[in-house]
Order: structure tokens, then C-alpha cells, then sequence
């Protein structure tokens, strides 16, 4: 990190400056549980910190230690508004570009505050004063811990801070399977376990937590929206909205979907579309070559890490599916 003891000296002045603590919209457990991981971390130096998130979050994140205290913008603009406006310093976590938190990004832009980035995307837009970025992280959790460890104040982590770190952990690497996953990412892993954190009831908050109608439509997509495209070595989903609403999905329902079709045999790039009215939603899987970054950015207006994208479109979904299939030909040789 760049200018870390400027950074901890900003932290530990007196008076203590004012922290807000953002992430990206509909936060995944990496973006809420390194959010609620440095909170827990900046309390314990009497740092007084608030976390607003941009939008609401599956309730299968509401366990972790913490959480209550979360401000969703959306519900509470005027007075999140007010808080942007106060804040001396304000964490940006698990994004790379102001765009990805909506409307909250023109105040955190507009802002006098100084502004730390810590966040494994390629590409950071730049707007920081402080960064902590690599892409060989394999979250943004890691890198939060990686931050306590260079301030060297790892007395200060304590069993609810190191849980909230551990499940972004562990669903960024899809319990620890996927490349980013690394000999330093189990280190940190295995200091967390010693903290506190416990592993089952974490998988079981997390995975075993489905209601009874995601797991019929996980079941109804995999029957009957699934498609397979051998040629490219696909697989897709497409949902409309008409059975997102027969359904009754809410938000984090569909959280893993576009995961199943990798677990096909002979599957290279798996593909979820979901028409959330005011715009579609596309989720990329690949395997080793294909570069689902790249795709997204180019077709969707998108991007992310390089085996894992997302992208949107304002067309019909009807229009999307078949630009989506008429762009997969450009990349057939890292199909093949």
C-alpha cells in the first residue's frame, strides 16, 4: 500500500476523524463482509465509522456481526447524504469505479474527505488518495486483513471481525477452488480460524440458508431455462421477469446461479441473463482461458476480474440473449 503511515496517522489523530465505509450495489459477502470486517477493526481503535451500503443485500448476509448498524442509501438518502458530507475519510471496498455505487458515487465524488481504495479489480478508475490494490488478492476481505497487518494491529481483530472476513473470503474463492486462491490467502484464512472464526457456521449461514422459493427456482432454471451451446462450449440461462415475479425472488436469490453450469462437463463459459426491468443483468463463468472481463466490456458495458464479469443491457432481453450469441464467435479460439 502506498503511504500506509500517512494513512494510519490520519486514523489514529485526535480527535479521531469521522469514517464512512461504502461498497458496491447489491453487496456480495467479499463487499459487506469486508465493509463490516473494517468496522469492526476501526471501532476497536475508538475510530467512529458507519458502513452505507448503495442498495439492499440478500438476507443471507444478515448473520454477520454488525450488520444492523448498516445504512442502505436507498432507504436512508438524506441522512447517508449527510453523513458523506461530514466524513473526514471515506473507504471505498470491493469496487473499482465510482459508477458501481450508483447515485451515492456523485456524493463520495463531490466530497472534501480523503478517499481510500481497497478492492482485486483490474482497471481502478483512480478517484483515491490512498490505494491498497492487487489482483492477486483473492478478495477484498485479504486485503482488508492485509491492511491490519501493516498498520501491525492484528491484537485488534477479534472473533466477529474475523468471521465477517472469513465469508468474503471463502465465497470469492468458492471455498477456496478457484486460481485466486493462494498460499497467502490460507494464511490469512488460518490466522482468522485463530481469531475466531468458525468455518461450518459460516458455509451454513451462507449456503444453507436457501428459502423454499430459491430453491424451486434454482431447480426450474436448471430444468427448464438451461441451455446448452456445444459449439462454444456454453452454457446459458435466461430469466425473465415474468418468472423472477411467479417465483417471488428478492434480492440475493440468484446469487451462485450462473456457477451451476460450469459444473457441466466440457463447459467453458457459463452465462446468466436476468431482466430486472429497469435494465438485464448478465453474470460471466469461465474456465482458465477465456477472458469474461474482456467480453463484458466490450459487448456489455461491463467488466470485472478475469474468470468472473458482469455486464448490462437496456435492450429487450430477447435482444440481449442474441447479441450475446452472435458475439460468442469473436472469441471461439478461447473456447477451443
Amino acid at each position: 500500500m502506498n503511504q500506509i503511515t500517512e494513512l494510519k496517522s490520519l486514523l489514529l489523530a485526535t480527535p479521531r476523524p469521522q469514517v464512512i465505509i461504502t461498497t458496491h450495489h447489491k453487496p456480495d459477502a467479499d463487499a459487506l463482509g469486508s465493509s463490516l470486517g473494517l468496522y469492526h477493526f476501526l471501532k476497536s481503535l475508538d475510530i467512529p465509522a458507519q458502513v452505507i451500503t448503495p442498495t439492499d443485500y440478500g438476507d443471507f448476509l444478515k448473520w454477520m456481526p454488525g450488520e444492523s448498524t448498516v445504512i442502505n442509501f436507498e432507504a436512508f438518502e438524506e441522512k447517508s447524504a449527510k453523513l458523506v458530507d461530514e466524513a473526514d475519510i471515506i473507504f471505498c471496498l470491493d469496487f473499482n469505479t465510482l459508477k458501481r455505487i450508483n447515485r451515492l458515487g456523485e456524493l463520495v465524488a463531490k466530497s472534501s474527505s480523503k478517499k481510500v481504495l481497497i478492492d482485486h479489480h483490474l482497471e481502478p478508475e483512480g478517484f483515491e488518495d490512498f490505494r491498497l490494490w492487487t489482483t492477486s488478492a483473492s478478495s477484498t476481505c485479504e486485503l482488508v486483513f492485509w491492511l491490519i497487518e501493516l498498520m501491525h494491529e492484528v491484537d485488534h481483530v477479534s472473533a466477529d471481525l474475523a468471521s465477517c472476513l472469513y465469508a468474503g473470503i471463502m465465497t470469492d474463492t468458492a471455498s477456496f477452488k478457484h486460481g485466486s486462491t493462494t498460499p497467502t490467502t490460507h494464511r490469512v484464512a488460518a490466522k482468522l480460524l485463530e481469531k475466531g472464526a468458525k468455518p461450518n457456521r459460516i458455509f451454513e449461514s451462507i449456503y444453507d440458508n436457501y428459502s423454499e422459493n430459491r430453491t424451486r427456482f434454482i431447480g426450474f432454471c436448471l430444468s427448464e431455462k438451461l441451455q446448452i451451446l456445444p459449439d462454444f462450449k456454453t452454457a446459458l440461462i435466461v430469466v425473465n421477469a415474468e418468472e423472477l415475479g411467479r417465483y417471488k425472488i428478492i434480492t440475493g436469490d440468484t446469487e451462485g446461479l450462473v456457477n451451476y453450469g460450469l459444473s457441466i462437463t466440457g463447459i467453458e463459459l457459463s452465462v446468466l441473463i436476468i431482466d430486472r426491468t429497469v435494465s438485464r443483468k448478465m453474470s460471466f463463468r469461465s474456465k482458465t482461458k477465456f477472458p469474461a472481463n474482456s467480453f463484458a466490456r466490450q459487448h456489455f458495458n461491463g467488466g470485472g476480474h478475469f474468470n468472473a464479469a458482469g455486464g448490462e443491457s437496456s435492450d429487450p432481453i430477447e435482444m440481449v440473449e442474441e447479441k450475446f450469441k452472435a458475439a460468442l464467435p469473436e472469441f471461439l479460439e478461447y473456447l477451443n
